[in-house]
């Protein structure tokens, strides 16, 4: 079982550094370079001994690929396929004609083989190539393009035989790329998952990891044009990006304003979400939040302000349960993020905007949260915490905006 995970395109230079790294360090003893040399390497090796031979097949093995000569043709072939080389690909496959059906990294990923991978970024010419070289993933390299939104790609894999399958529509939803989804809908995909469940790619468009605000108010747009009723309810105004909607509701009850919602109001399951809680991916826990909470995890800025400018008050806590956990005000939010993961936002803009309308980092709060499809999907806990806290103590600091910890640390400090 690997331990490490290759980037979509791996750097030859930075592994071979950890290469170095790993020789060195196995042969002082370090027990984590120990341990990983003991697990991966084919053969026994004692501290002292090892080769750079050694920790380079070590390595590569701790990345899922059986040797190191294998990973270095990965890291070629994709490359050459990001940088749009042509001649590059096509010596490559001419060489090593099993790479032409084998993952372009050498481990199995949704990226897929060259062509895929080639599909994902539009690299058409490349594409050309491979299909005259052989290459028979069209049908995978053509999903691959709509979802990412490379629209010409796909019409020209569509051209070359690939299928409106069941599902197709479910890779658009994943990024909320309306683009893509108004794409398959115009050539006649229906609007279902692979099983025919009509509402699984909506419940995605609201669920979903992504965070990509205009492509999801395309894609809600879309599905309502093609007959996906959307309950008219402010949680939806806010998925929908519907900012006059929003003024007809907080016109006809302010108390919108400050209101706090159910994970079944902001998630509905008439619309297909998920009993799971935890499938409904987001950074800072939503439930019992306000819409204020809701701009924050969605990065729905304009709207976030437009709520402030009429009474929205920064510093309402979401509604705590039974055992305590809740209380977080939208601030919470700014430090523990989606838009951060995905990494639509990487500034302090958000947190910012809601210090500048009083609100206050002092604010204690009881939060637990599980990521899912992470390595570590356990629940954690964290009691008592302020909005610095909460993004010190995270278990994933890869979720935790550095930016906005460091604001929130500046307010700490003693005046000058």
């Amino acid at each position: 079982m690997p331990i490490r995970h290759l980037p979509v395109r791996p750097n030859l230079k930075q592994l071979r550094q950890q290469a170095k790294d790993l020789k060195r360090s196995f042969n002082a003893r370090d027990p984590e370079a120990l341990a990983l040399v003991s697990e991966y390497s084919p053969r026994e090796l004692h501290p002292g001994e090892a080769r750079l031979a050694d920790a380079q097949q070590a390595l590569a093995r701790s990345y899922g690929i059986n040797s190191w000569q294998r990973l270095v043709l990965a890291c070629r072939l994709v490359d050459a396929i990001w940088e749009d080389d042509v001649t590059a690909v096509g010596d490559l496959i001419k060489r090593n004609p099993f790479l032409l059906r084998e993952d372009a990294r050498g481990v199995q990923s949704n990226w897929g083989p060259p062509m895929s991978h080639a599909a994902n970024l539009g690299r058409d010419s490349i594409i050309a190539l491979l299909l005259e070289l052989g290459a028979e993933d069209v049908q995978h390299a053509f999903d691959r393009a709509c979802l990412q939104g490379q629209l010409d790609t796909a019409r020209k894999l569509h051209e070359a035989g690939a299928r409106l399958e069941p599902g197709i529509v479910m890779g658009p939803a994943e990024t909320q790329n309306g683009d893509g989804l108004e794409f398959l809908l115009s050539l006649g995909a229906r609007i279902e998952d692979q099983s025919g469940a009509a509402l699984a790619p909506v419940a995605l468009v609201l669920e979903t990891y992504s965070r990509n605000p205009r492509g999801k108010h395309k894609c809600l747009r879309l599905l309502e044009r093609h007959g996906i009723e959307l309950p008219r309810t402010p949680p939806m105004a806010v998925h929908q990006g519907r900012l006059d909607l929003l003024e007809r509701y907080v016109h006809e009850d302010p108390a919108v304003l400050t209101r706090r919602f159910t994970h079944a109001e902001i998630y509905p399951r008439e619309l297909g979400c998920h009993e799971d809680k935890t499938l409904a991916l987001c950074g800072t826990p939503l439930e019992g939040g306000t819409l204020l909470h809701l701009c924050v995890d969605y990065d729905e800025y304009d709207m976030a302000r437009w709520l402030i400018e009429h009474g929205a008050d920064v510093n309402v806590g979401s509604t705590p349960d039974g055992e305590g956990f809740g209380g977080q005000t939208p601030l919470f939010g700014c430090v523990v993020s989606q838009p951060y993961q995905t990494g639509l936002r990487r500034d302090s803009s958000f947190a910012e905007l809601l210090l500048e309308n009083g609100a206050d980092p002092a604010v204690r709060a009881s939060l637990r949260k599980q990521l899912r499809f992470v390595s570590d999907e356990r629940l954690h806990e964290y009691r008592d915490v302020t909005a610095l806290e909460w993004g010190e103590r995270f278990h994933d600091q890869s979720w935790v905006n550095i930016e906005v910890v460091n604001v929130l640390r500046s307010l700490e400090l003693p005046d000058s």
